[in-house]
């Protein structure tokens, strides 16, 4: 009676390169907040911060490129992880990315809806 060893075979490797196509994505969507964020008339009664320039759109577009960052984090911590033989994902990594992408969904939708 022997121990057989789990082959992922290929599947890791894939899941990578998908969060690499994802991120690709969302550094589009990224873009997209920041155009509308310096294309828009800022009103000065819509700064929250008493940052000029700094309003609504321009939380959302730092909250999208802060997200963004924290994801092309995760990306290349996992694709370490795997050359290191690393197959399941760390509790934390799942979270961050988790929480990352919600971040980045709220701050397009933040952007649309105040845009207009």
């Amino acid at each position: 009676m022997s121990l057989e060893v789990r082959d992922p075979g290929l599947q890791p490797e894939r899941t990578t390169l998908a969060w690499r196509r994802t991120l690709i994505s969302l550094l589009v969507v990224d873009l997209f907040i920041w155009r509308s964020w310096l294309g828009s008339d800022a009103d000065p009664g819509q700064t929250p911060t008493g940052i000029p320039g700094l309003d609504y759109q321009g939380l959302c577009a730092l909250m999208a490129a802060a997200a963004t960052v924290v994801l092309g984090c995760v990306v290349w911590v996992r694709s370490r992880q795997l050359h290191q033989g690393n197959e399941a994902p760390s509790n934390a990594l799942v979270l961050v990315s988790t929480l990352s992408v919600i971040g980045l969904g709220a701050s397009a939708v933040a952007a649309i809806a105040l845009g207009g």
